[in-house]
Parts: structure tokens; C-alpha cells; sequence
């Protein structure tokens, strides 16, 4: 106990001696802090199964047709197309769950479980978009085992856009204007809509765009700066920041540089949502432990549906 004469203050009670009587109240606002942004499920195509029976959505994929020259006097050409479909296999089942003891219950602060129904939600949510992340795989001619393929680049620091190959990535091919712009321009090769196209983009980008001099000004951007995670809106495209940017190489495999991720330049329909139950949480009280079970779980299916309107731009991460 330490004590001293007034006016020293050498014996009060403050923050430290009182420690012990001050409770760690679990705010609602750290669960928050540590949250990536999730980005993917809100700006693809979603078709809803909600309620629906069936294990498989068969999505019509019908061909372009074409047009034909009218002669006088001639009847017209008929055009005839037997559409194939895309098949959206609903086989993603993902749950979480946590058993909470009653003695925690009666003691712990109210906040605790908010914390683990909140954090439940957010990790199956993560869950999608880390698959739909993950589609990149299945652009172009991929087969969905590597991010290898015909619609994979990266930007050369000395030759511009460039396919992209394992171990070939270096800390000095960093995304540039140019780089960008020849993304869209295969986009547009591809025929692909001009609204809602989006480019998808891990920290580490944003940070090169954000020494871009024309990716800050209003000229660019639509009127406003870089503000909490999302660029803006650049030659017509929503550039978004996601910390759930897949890595394509580690460090370790990557002898030419660090790691890598991968950023993507799709439009809505170039992949596909489908859920057939959303996000729930249920609680069941199990006597034999004296505890809640807290289980939240999820089912859904993705798929690549215009596999040739996407693209995945590989980064320094």
C-alpha cells in the first residue's frame, strides 16, 4: 500500500491500483474493427432458391444470333438456336457453431453473445465471398485448379498488360492507368455490357491507385475522392477494395517477388449467386452440458456463368 502527506498525490486510487474492479466491457464496435469488407456477393448476379426444392438450377445460355440481309420479294431467314445451360450446383453447406456454458451465461456482460450471433453471421458471409473470389479459377479456359489461364494478366513494369504465369510476377510490376485501360479494352473486345462493370481490388492496388494523380481527382471519380475503401467510379467501372482478394502465389512461391493476389474486372452476370437458404443463426438449450448451442449455417452454389466477360489482374499483395 503506498500512502503519502497531502497535497502529494503518491497513495490515490487510480486506473492501475484499481484494475481488478473494472470490468473489460466487449464493445460492439470491435467486432467491426477487425472485419474485412465483403464485396463480391453484393454486386454479382443472384438468382433466389429460397424455399425452393432441387439440388441443381439449369441456367438457359442461349447463343447470339446475327442478322441477315432483306432482298425484294424474299421471305425472311429464319434463325434457329438450341440454347445450352449453365448449371448452378447448390452443394455448399457451411455452418458455425459455439457452445455457451450457463456459468459464462450469468456471468459474462449481455454484449458477448451479441458478439458470437454477429461474428457467426459475418464468417459464413465471408464464406461466399470467398468462393465467388475464388471463380476466377473458372474464367476464360479455366478448369477452376489454377489461376493460370486465359484470362489471367498481370501488368509489366516494361511491356504493359501480360498474361500471367507462376513465379513470373516481380515487386516492380505494380498496376498502372495503361495496364487498367487495356483490362477494359479486352472487356469491350468481349462485347460485354458497359454498366455495372466493377473492379475488385486488394488493399495493396488501392494503395497504387491512390498515387495515381487522375484516380483522385473529380474529374475521375465522379465528384469525390478515396473514401472508406471504394475508389470511386473510373472510365465507368465501380472500383471496390476487398481484403478477401484470393492469394495466387505465397512468398515462398514466388521467387520473382512476394505475394500475390488476385483482382478482377467482371460484370454482374459474369458469375452467379444463387442461395437457397441465407444466413441464419438457431439456439437449442443442451441440458446435458448446462449450455446453449449457437449454430448458424448457410447453403448455397456459385458458378462462372459468362466465364469470357471476366478478368483477374494479378497484384503485388
Amino acid at each position: 500500500m503506498a500512502t503519502s502527506v497531502y497535497p502529494a498525490q503518491g497513495g490515490s486510487s487510480n486506473v492501475t491500483t484499481q484494475a481488478n474492479f473494472i470490468p473489460e466491457l466487449w464493445s460492439d464496435q470491435v467486432r467491426a474493427a477487425f472485419k474485412s469488407r465483403i464485396v463480391m456477393a453484393g454486386i454479382v448476379k443472384q438468382i433466389p432458391m429460397t424455399g425452393k426444392k432441387g439440388d441443381t438450377i439449369n441456367v438457359p445460355a442461349p447463343s447470339r444470333g446475327s442478322v441477315t440481309a432483306k432482298a425484294a420479294g424474299t421471305a425472311v431467314t429464319i434463325q434457329n438456336d438450341t440454347a445450352s445451360t449453365v448449371a448452378i450446383t447448390i452443394d455448399k453447406h457451411f455452418e458455425y457453431s459455439r457452445l455457451l456454458e450457463d456459468i459464462a451465461a450469468l456471468q459474462e456482460l449481455a454484449s458477448s453473445q451479441e458478439f458470437y450471433t454477429d461474428d457467426c453471421g459475418y464468417a459464413l458471409s465471408k464464406n461466399i465471398d470467398t468462393n465467388l473470389h475464388n471463380l476466377g479459377k473458372n474464367l476464360g479456359d479455366g478448369d477452376g485448379s489454377s489461376w493460370v489461364n486465359s484470362a489471367s494478366f498481370y501488368v509489366d513494369a516494361s511491356g504493359g498488360l501480360t498474361t500471367y504465369a507462376v513465379d513470373t510476377v516481380t515487386t516492380s510490376d505494380l498496376l498502372t492507368d495503361a495496364g487498367f485501360r487495356a483490362l477494359i479494352v479486352k472487356q469491350d473486345d468481349a462485347d460485354v455490357p458497359f454498366d455495372k462493370r466493377y473492379f475488385v481490388i486488394p488493399p495493396s492496388a488501392r494503395s497504387t491507385m491512390m498515387g495515381i494523380d487522375r484516380y483522385v481527382n473529380s474529374d475521375f471519380v465522379s465528384g469525390r475522392g478515396v473514401d472508406n475503401g471504394k475508389i470511386g467510379n473510373i472510365y465507368g467501372i465501380d472500383i471496390m477494395v476487398s481484403t478477401n482478394c484470393p492469394v495466387t502465389e505465397t512468398a515462398a512461391e514466388n521467387s520473382a517477388g512476394g505475394e500475390l493476389k488476385a483482382a478482377i474486372l467482371l460484370q454482374e452476370a459474369s458469375l452467379v449467386l444463387s442461395m437457397q437458404q441465407d444466413v441464419r443463426v438457431q439456439t437449442q438449450y443442451k441440458q446435458e452440458w448446462l449450455a446453449d448451442l449457437l449454430t448458424g449455417d448457410v447453403l448455397y452454389g456459385s458458378v462462372a456463368y459468362r466465364p469470357d466477360s471476366a478478368f483477374n489482374l494479378v497484384v503485388n499483395s
